[in-house]
Order: structure tokens, then sequence, then C-alpha cells
């Protein structure tokens, strides 16, 4: 079991070309997974493969999306660049393309912020105060088979959230919730929120915000409290592949923008780790 699960911001619209632009990027990464012969997984099935022992299907990828802005699922206007696609509806027009056979499991994990007020601050001060961090998609997200909503902590712990209900920690870095009560109010308080709003549909995995961890999270919080909080594991930034050996509290994900960033990186990328696990990187021919 060696699979590389790929994470993109579909907040970072910085121009309309791959390297400045997630959606761009990510509407040529699906093409040239496939083109190379990876099929893409659900996330929740790596864990649950990797949680038994049971291995990978051979040449799997899963994606996941960070911080669950709409532009996860509707196309917006963005004010400098121009109405930019979806996620989701970059997702459907490749099957619109190819086929569902062509990608029969084709679907992306949106790990999303979940306090509203947070949300309605990162809108106001990160995003075009154009109220683009809502939650009325995660329902039909994950009604459409495409999408899974999961937890990205009650408010990122960022500076701009200004939440009151996360006692212990400054703001600025998740390495700071390193003690029950913050990452109970982080993590917990984020998972009941996702639970109630989506009927219990959430999947219950966790990915670190900002990709930072701490012993006290890996070693402590997460796995002796998991019957409280229900996440059944948690995923970094860090630069690898999951195997077995990974701690399930730390698996690795490569991002757009900081492990790859322009178009071909990613075939490079996923051949040099491919070949240092043994698996090879046999696949059609990139058109």
């Amino acid at each position: 079991m060696a699979i590389p699960v790929l994470t993109y911001h579909s907040a970072r619209i910085e121009g309309n070309d791959y390297a400045s632009n997630d959606h761009v990027a990510f509407f040529h990464d699906l093409r040239l997974l496939h083109s190379l012969g990876f099929r893409i997984a659900r996330l929740e099935d790596v864990v649950a493969n990797l949680k038994a022992g049971a291995g990978g299907a051979p040449r799997a990828v899963a994606i996941t999306l960070d911080d669950g802005t709409d532009f996860d699922y509707y196309d917006l206007p963005h004010p400098r660049w121009g109405t930019q696609r979806s996620m989701f509806n970059i997702m459907r027009d490749f099957v619109a393309q190819f086929g569902r056979e062509a990608q029969p499991c084709l679907h992306a994990t949106s790990f999303v912020v979940v306090s509203p007020k947070a949300r309605l601050e990162l809108d106001r001060t990160c995003l075009a105060g154009q109220n683009w961090y809502t939650d009325d998609w995660w329902n039909p997200a994950i009604a459409s088979g495409l999408m899974a909503i999961a937890n990205h902590s009650w408010d990122h712990n960022h500076p701009q959230a200004h939440a009151d209900d996360c006692p212990g920690a400054g703001d600025g870095t998740f390495t700071a919730i390193d003690n029950f009560a913050a990452a109970d109010a982080q993590i917990r308080q984020a998972a009941e929120y996702l639970s109630a709003r989506t009927g219990g549909r959430a999947t219950p995995l966790f990915a670190y915000p900002y990709g930072e961890t701490n012993s006290y999270l890996v070693e402590d919080y997460l796995p002796k409290y998991s019957d409280q909080h229900g996440m059944q594991a948690a995923f970094d930034a860090t630069h690898g592949m999951v195997t077995e050996e990974c701690d399930v509290w730390q698996l690795p994900r490569f991002v757009f923008g900081l492990h790859w960033k322009e178009h071909g990186e990613l075939a490079e990328l996923l051949l040099r780790e491919g070949m240092a696990q043994g698996t090879g990187s046999r696949g059609r021919s990139i058109e």
C-alpha cells in the first residue's frame, strides 16, 4: 500500500494559469492522473483499508480539498480573475467528457472550517466579503456521490477568525492546540456541528489546519479520546505516500503549491515517489 493523497485549496486564485490557480491545476491533474493509469479512490476507503491492514488498490490516489469555501461546490465570479469553475463541477465535467466508467470512484473530500462565525469573519477578511463561506452546499455535495464533507477544525485557529469559543490557544498556528480544552473545542465541537448539519453523513476524518501537528494531538488527544470526537484518522501536509507504516493520526498528503507547482511536476513527483516505494509508475502516455 503506497497511496498518494493530493490536496488543493479552491480559494487559491491568483491568476488563470496552472501555477496560480488551483482550479486550473485540478482540471489538468484529473486528466493527467487518468492518462497515467491512476484510479481515484474515496479517502475514507483508503483509511478503512489502512486500518484493516487490507492494503489498497494498485495505483490508487485520493483527492482532498482544504478550507471548504464555496469555490469547492459553486461556480463563482472572482472579482479579479473572472468566473471560476468549481472543483465539484470540474469533476462533473470530467465525467461528462470521459464517462463515469473512466473513473468510477471519482471523489474528493472537502475538509471544511466549521464555525459559522469564523467562516463569516474569514469571508470578510480573506475572501471578497460576498458570503462565499457557507454550509448550504454540504448536503447536496454529499448527496452527489462525488464529494465528502470532513473536519478541518472549528475555526482553523486562524488569526482572522476571532472565535471566542475555543479556549486555550493563541491564534495563528495549530501547534498551539496542545491541551484538552483547546483540542476538544477545535475537533469535537466541530465534529458535533458537522454531524448535526449533515444528518450524520459527514466523514469522520480530520485535516490539521496549516498541516501543523504536535505530540499532544497525535499521541494523546486524537487516539485516546476517539470515542468522544469520533475521528478515525488525521492528515497533515508532510510530503509522502500513505503506507502501512504511517501513523493513522499523522497521515501525509501532497499539497499543490507546496509539493508541486508547475504543469508536469505532478507526474515527476508520482513517478519519483512510486519508484521510492517500489511500485513503479507505468501508465498510458500523457496527451
